[in-house]
């Protein structure tokens, strides 16, 4: 049985991370990582939508993803380059050295029909992002009546916030700044219209805002740091079935995120002890 009786769907980036010093590859992307840690945290569904290539890449990534049970029946394989990243480690924090925008998933934007948004409407909690390249359909998500969450980037400007923040329920960053910046970031955020707005701040831990407070959890502390990949997609993935889960059996909302990111800043932590984002490596020429 279940240990969290949510239903969650990522739409949107797989790649593989191929690690070149030590040439190995790890399956990865936002909603992927989301997917796998959705299993490890004890969803009832876990479920991926998107677009693969058909090289070796794409193969090795729809295998690991079979591995784990995740729902696959709405992707797609088209004639193309998979997406890839290269990456390497420093001290344990994961460096990025380029990538192919996506690859063939770039330059094919997924376009959800009416078959799909039925298929949809089963789960929870849509998860996507700025890497995404979903960006013209979440307000079909939205009509649809399925919470949206997605996951912004550094470069994230404000024109994008604003223009993408009202088609969705939860706002998830990273953010680097001091506290009165972290603070202001995340009331522009809301004032776009997120339900719930959050900062992932590394070792600083993470800042949430509700429109009425600020929630700040501490990162627990990491004995050993093996990558820190997929750390912040660990947080958010844990923290949004947690609250999901504890809102449909009608907790308070307060201590439901207070409950919910104290669980996640121990999940996240866990995921820092895993090579690649959630392990499965495989050696690459």
């Amino acid at each position: 049985m279940a240990e969290h009786s949510v239903k969650i769907l990522g739409f949107g980036d797989n790649v593989v991370d191929q690690y070149e010093h030590i040439k190995t590859m790890y399956p990865g992307g936002n909603c992927v990582n989301l997917c796998a840690y959705a299993k490890m945290f004890g969803v009832e569904k876990s479920a991926y939508m998107g677009y693969f290539g058909n090289d070796t890449n794409a193969e090795y990534v729809i295998s690991v993803l079979n591995k784990l049970q995740i729902e696959t029946i709405k992707c797609k394989q088209l004639e193309g380059e998979n997406g890839w990243a290269r990456v390497t480690l420093v001290n344990g924090d994961r460096t990025f050295l380029g990538c192919n925008e996506g690859g063939i998933r770039g330059e094919t934007p997924y376009i959800l029909d009416r078959f799909d948004l039925e298929y949809i409407k089963q789960f929870d909690l849509v998860h996507s992002g700025n890497y995404c390249f979903t960006e013209t359909q979440l307000h079909k998500i939205k009509e649809a009546g399925v919470p949206i969450s997605f996951d912004f980037s550094d470069d994230s400007t404000e024109e994008y916030y604003s223009r993408i923040v009202p088609e969705i329920d939860y706002a998830f960053c990273s953010f680097d700044g001091n506290d009165e910046e972290v603070l202001e970031h995340l009331k522009m955020i809301h004032g776009y219209g997120a339900k719930l707005a959050a900062a992932s701040r590394g070792e600083k831990g993470c800042i949430l805002y509700d429109g009425k407070e600020f929630y700040k959890q501490p990162a627990v502390p990491l004995e050993k740091v093996v990558d820190t990949m997929g750390a912040g997609d660990s947080l958010i993935t844990s923290f949004l079935i947690g609250y999901t889960d504890r809102m449909k059996k009608q907790a308070e909302q307060e201590t439901a995120i207070r409950e919910s990111l104290a669980n996640a800043a121990k999940f996240a932590a866990k995921v820092c002890g895993i090579e690649g984002a959630f392990g499965y490596g495989t050696h690459y020429e």
